[in-house]
């Protein structure tokens, strides 16, 4: 059960369906987590009545009314001077220490830029990255960056697999977790020249990582690394595919079942296999992107989530508040002599 210290910033007016389905999904949290406590930012006049729906968040939530709110096509400069935002001001409440984690379903770029803003980059890491957590065929899977930075130099992306490693092993339980660097072939001369030095960088220096080298894009569903490093462009694109190939394996199976009578018959005898499959690979258990580098938690809901996904994302910042993941960052870090790093590229190359 969760302790009853946490407490959680919401951007009630952030993603597609806000703020419907952000309080019902607040509802279902608190189900599970009955001890959790919520800020939440946005239209008094629109969040208020929904939240009288639900008796039992009447004890749970604190609702501060925020008199704008962040669009879908607004520009990250343009929000970050806009303080009256009821993403702003969820992000805020972080910053103050009023809660230890800030969840939004809103814009992506201009989340970023708020939380960058306010929350700062932990000493020593050059960029934050976006981070998810995903299935393959026998586990789950980190992956980073997922588009926050769509041009990464290879300290960077020693910087990512650093903690992207940490987080596997406080958010998977995984005691060593192989890290990979996402690339186009498993020889080491190939891909692009930061790739490889990042992956000499990792290999000379003093860092205790299970490096296992290059992952190619076909191998990421078979289990073979707890950790893939990429840069934001790379990474994004892969996340992308991987979910787009999902979706029409889904509708494939869907069309061949309702041509055939077979099939359909068929289908009976399969369903509870396929509600197995269902369980493990139902997109809604991983959503809840969250901003890795920063000093303090900042979680990004899908923006088109429904109400149980966006409880997963709360509950995504429950699981990393409890195991105290930003002060384990910090400190890890602060271990870490990146500028060692860099003399090791120099000397290899």
């Amino acid at each position: 059960m969760a302790e009853k210290n946490i407490v959680i910033s919401i951007d009630a007016m952030g993603g597609d369906k806000s703020p419907k389905i952000v309080i019902e999904g607040i509802a279902l949290a608190v189900k599970r987590n009955p001890d959790i406590r919520f800020i939440i930012f946005g239209d008094s006049a629109k969040v208020s009545p929904l939240l009288q729906k639900f008796p039992e968040l009447q004890n749970v939530c604190e609702l501060r009314h925020a008199p704008d709110m962040v669009h879908n096509e607004d520009k990250p400069s343009q929000v970050i001077r806009n303080r009256n935002t009821s993403m702003f001001m969820a992000i805020d409440a972080v910053k103050k220490g009023e809660a230890q984690a800030v969840v939004s379903a809103g814009n992506t770029g201009a989340l970023m830029a708020i939380s960058k803003l306010n929350l700062k980059t932990i000493n020593k890491i050059h960029r934050p990255a976006i981070v998810s957590i995903m299935p393959h065929l026998y586990g789950r899977y980190i992956m980073l960056d997922l588009g926050a930075n769509t041009e990464c130099d290879a300290v960077n992306l020693c910087e990512f697999a650093f903690m992207g490693e940490i987080l596997a092993h406080r958010a998977l339980g995984i005691e060593k977790p192989r890290v990979a660097l996402l690339n186009i072939g498993s020889e080491e001369m190939k891909g692009r020249e930061e790739i490889k030095q990042a992956a000499q960088m990792i290999k000379n220096s003093h860092i205790d990582m299970d490096f296992i080298g290059y992952i190619e894009p076909h191998d990421i569903q078979n289990g073979l690394a707890d950790v893939i490093v990429a840069d934001g462009f790379t990474g994004n694109i892969a996340l992308k595919s991987i979910e787009g190939t999902a979706k029409q394996l889904v509708h494939m199976f869907k069309n061949a079942i309702k041509k055939s009578l077979l099939a359909k018959l068929g289908l009976l005898f399969m369903l509870p296999a396929l509600w197995k499959v269902k369980k493990i690979m139902d997109p809604r258990l991983y959503n809840g992107a969250m901003f890795i580098g920063l000093n303090g938690l900042s979680v990004k809901s899908h923006g088109g989530a429904d109400s149980f996904s966006f409880s997963k994302s709360i509950e995504n910042a429950i699981t990393l508040i409890q195991q105290d993941f930003i002060p384990t960052i910090r400190q890890e870090v602060e271990k870490v002599d990146f500028d060692e790093l860099q003399a090791v590229m120099y000397d290899v190359y």
